[in-house]
């Protein structure tokens, strides 16, 4: 019989173990392993079975048991000694407070469309949800004033089982906030805080705001399943990346529209200072943009700015940060739809539809007139922007270089912030301790005097707690292989096996992340015998755990599921071979540390960074991977394996034929052997050795620590910096987009006449000097409005400039007509073939890049 009505009652803890109730309510406990142990202490067996969820453990422990707490005097110690140090971590100077300088933004709102932060709270689907979850955890460990924004979906994501035929089941189980670590923000009154957002087909969408508390950042999530809004509406913030354009659109309009409303709320309610930055992760939440122009143009409480100027006070404050290496990762939505929405009844009353839709509008070559690209508007809407690592910033230049298309690639203004992975996350608890013992400040927010201390720890020790952590693992991944068979429909009588599955004296690989194509999950399948032999070698097998879901809509993926359950269900191997179902950080927290090789092998370069072989770097993992995302940047060849990738082919079958073959072969030569080679102590001191340089080398890099101490200094600061010159009265941003208009209005009449040189004659040599000198008529700017350059550096046979450097040139006269001649010397540093031309850029002390306005001016003819 179904309930007519659900609610949840709360518990009401004796007023002496009040802190319970403050610990909970903090997610800082998902990372903070003390915390955990005084939840743990109750009731070890309820701890379990609540999956160490502690808001629903409180509830589920009996009256009796709490009252038995209250006069257990070694309890009560460790509570308050638990609450002390969460209120010292929430209320001491931390990095930024010593260290990100007077500059620094006073606050700054991160939105992302999921945080994966505990597997308690279910609002993400991957890497970029994990990615935002750990940006706030790091962000709270030094003191950054954060807040984060964000929606709360009821149904989160989905979970993932599997039918007896191996194919993927979804489900999509209702979650209560009231059973989650959230609060609901309220006003003075008492009555829950709103925001809304007006859309063309009916009465405004409103949203309540929740709140989960990230250590010291809170996180702002709306939600529309409130009774203010039709059934309709309430569906809005239904699930993960479900529905079809318009639910999306929707979704985005409130994430970055209501976003900030939000966060206009919170700063009312709580008397938080208003951000400075905003940062937008992917394009999902780019309409922030046009509700902050909004603010600035027809709000009561607003300036009321003309759109060009508002537009560069909010650019100049925003950071976008892309992802995606693939077009087809970018939302894009029909022109029409977004024309329906911006045009009538819209969420941002006053902004011209038709501004909007330029922002988005893919107005180059190649472009589509039909649709609006949501990451598009964003480099539109950011004077800075950024992807996630060093070849993923290259591959992103090359995808957008339309927007900036006199520019090379290499100068496209988006730079690159490596990702890293939150430490305390995802390093096991038991690598942690090993450290403090060895006198590790594992609670301070500055690892760098950790990563030494493995030279402290002799190869004994290592090794045997490497097989601590895959016996943990197994123990895990062997009680999900009974769940999973059970829901499969097999008869207990049928899986005895599982009880021998996978071997804590095995060398054990991992695989796990989402499955679109371009990640190839059965790349390790293109040679089925070859792979058998390496699971059942008899003294030197290899055991694999694998993990992943497909998106509901993704028919290919969840064939390539199916096929490897299919493979992973033969009798024959089954006991080395394993698909774990429903990955999530629950699944992952003991699988990275008890792997001893991380496998990656997507299609290269389709890995924007790919976070998760970081994960197993901190714990010892060695990684074998594909030369992409991360791995391209920091692989020295002592610290894992790179698999040769077949770049070039135009074949996929020959591609995926070839770098299979690579992986098998690195396999069977380098990789076994070295983890099976050991000396008369019985442990095998290569591979050892290079488990220390992984530690080493990496350890400091993929932390995301290292990461948001970069984003602070390299976009956050900068971004504040701009953005107060231009705010402080308004006066700098009417100032800068006057200028613009009149610098594109006159670029026409900006030519660049004659160059020639003198210096070097028909024998150039290392060490000569070059001196260039250009004739330009500047139209109606002046010298001051522009900056003429040399661009010089080694060309190829084609004429192209490569490894170029770019030098200033000074004005030597001028003449009738706006015109004057510019001159520089450059120094011929290298031998070999070399190039140089001229060029005039506009210049403005407010750029963040000389390719802001996409303006060049260059001779007609090579000079």
């Amino acid at each position: 019989m179904r309930a007519f009505r659900r609610f949840t009652v709360r518990p009401v803890l004796p007023e002496p173990l009040g802190a319970l109730s403050v610990l909970a309510a903090n997610l800082r406990w998902s990372w903070h392993p003390p915390t955990q142990d005084v939840f743990a202490s109750i009731d070890a067996r309820l701890w379990r079975e609540m999956a160490g969820d502690p808001v629903r453990f409180l509830a589920a422990v009996g009256r009796e048991r709490l009252d038995e707490l209250v006069d257990d005097g070694d309890f009560r110690a460790r509570l308050d000694a638990a609450h002390g140090d969460l209120q010292r971590y929430l209320s001491e100077d931390r990095w930024y407070a010593r260290k990100a300088g007077e500059g620094a933004p006073r606050s700054i709102a991160y939105f992302s469309p999921e945080y994966g932060i505990t597997s308690v709270l279910p609002q993400y689907s991957g890497g970029l949800g994990i990615l935002a979850g750990d940006h706030l955890k790091a962000s709270s460990d030094l003191g950054i004033p954060l807040i984060g924004v964000g929606l709360f979906y009821r149904h989160g994501y989905f979970k993932q089982a599997l039918d007896r035929d191996g194919w993927q089941q979804e489900s999509y189980p209702v979650l209560d906030p009231d059973e989650l670590p959230l609060t609901q923000l309220r006003e003075a009154d008492g009555t829950r805080a709103t925001v809304s957002i007006a859309l063309p087909d009916g009465p405004d969408l409103v949203a309540r705001i929740l709140v989960a508390q990230v250590g010291r950042v809170p996180l702002l999530l709306l939600d529309t399943d409130i009774e203010d809004n039709s059934a309709h509406y309430r569906d809005v913030t239904d699930r993960l990346y479900g529905g079809n354009s318009e639910h999306r659109l929707r979704q985005e309009l409130l994430l970055g529209v209501g976003g900030v409303r939000a966060l206009r709320v919170w700063s009312r309610i709580t008397g938080a200072p208003a951000p400075e930055v905003f940062h937008t992760n992917e394009g999902h939440a780019g309409f922030l943009g046009i509700e902050r122009i909004r603010e600035l143009t027809v709000d009561d409480q607003g300036p009321h700015l003309d759109f060009d100027t508002a537009l560069e006070v909010s650019r100049a404050g925003t950071v976008f940060t892309t992802h995606t290496p693939v077009p087809a990762g970018i939302d894009r939505f029909p022109r029409e739809l977004v024309s329906q929405y911006f045009g009538g009844n819209s969420p941002t009353p006053g902004v011209p539809v038709e501004r909007v839709l330029a922002l988005g509008a893919e107005d180059y070559d190649g472009g589509d007139a039909g649709v609006f690209n949501m990451a598009v508007m964003g480099f539109r809407l950011a004077q800075r922007a950024n992807g996630v690592s060093q070849l993923h910033g290259h591959v992103s230049r090359g995808m957008f270089n339309g927007l900036w298309p006199a520019f090379d690639e290499a100068e496209v203004p988006i730079t690159s912030i490596t990702n890293g992975v939150h430490g305390p996350t995802w390093i096991a608890r038991e690598v942690i301790e090993l450290a403090a013992n060895r006198g590790a400040d594992v609670d301070g927010d500055d690892t760098d005097a950790l990563w030494p201390l493995v030279d402290q720890i002799g190869d004994r020790e290592i090794w045997d707690l490497k097989r601590t952590l895959r016996t943990h693992f197994i123990d895990d991944a062997r009680d999900r292989m009974r769940r999973s068979a059970a829901k499969r429909g097999f008869a207990p009588a049928e899986t005895t096996w599982v009880d021998t599955a996978l071997d804590p004296d095995v060398l054990t690989i991992g695989f796990a992340r989402r499955v679109p194509t371009y990640k190839r999950l059965t790349l390790m399948l293109r040679d089925p015998a070859r792979l058998k032999k390496l699971l059942l070698d008899p003294e030197r097998p290899i055991q694999l755990v694998i993990a992943g879901k497909a998106h509901p809509a993704d028919e290919t993926g969840k064939r390539l599921i199916q096929e490897m359950v299919r493979f992973a269900d033969d009798p024959e191997i089954r006991h080395r071979i394993a698909f774990l179902p429903n990955y999530d950080i629950a699944m992952a927290q003991p699988l990275y540390p008890g792997c001893d090789v991380w496998l990656n092998n997507p299609l290269r370069p389709y890995e924007a960074c790919g976070t998760s072989g970081m994960k197993a770097a901190l714990n010892g993992g060695l990684n074998l991977s594909i030369l992409d995302g991360w791995w391209d940047e920091w692989y020295d060849g002592n610290n894992g394996w790179a698999i040769p990738s077949a770049d070039g082919i135009d074949d996929p079958d020959r591609r995926d034929d070839l770098e299979a073959n690579a992986l098998y072969d690195l396999l069977e030569s380098e990789v076994v052997p070295r983890f099976y080679e050991t000396n008369d102590e019985g442990v095998p001191p290569r591979w050892l050795e290079m488990v220390r340089h992984t530690l080493k080398s990496l350890g400091p890099k993929v932390l995301a620590t290292r990461q948001v101490r970069d984003y602070v200094r390299e976009l956050y600061a900068p971004a504040a910096h701009t953005a107060r010159s231009l705010n402080s009265d308004y006066a700098g941003a009417r100032t800068l987009s006057g200028w613009k208009q009149t610098v594109r209005a006159a670029w026409p009449g900006v030519r660049v006449e004659h160059v020639d040189s003198e210096g070097v004659g028909d024998q150039a040599e290392v060490g000569a000097t070059l001196t260039v000198r250009a004739w330009v008529a500047l139209g109606s700017l002046t010298a001051d409005d522009v900056e003429v350059q040399v661009v010089h550096g080694r060309i190829g046979s084609d004429d192209v400039l490569t490894s170029t450097l770019v030098a200033p040139m000074e004005v030597q006269e001028s003449y009738d007509g706006n015109r004057h001649r510019f001159d520089a010397t450059v120094s011929l540093a290298h031998s070999g073939a070399f190039g140089y031309t001229v060029r005039v850029v506009p210049r403005n002390e407010a750029l963040a890049s000389v390719a802001e306005l996409g303006l060049v001016a260059a001779p007609a003819e090579p000079a």
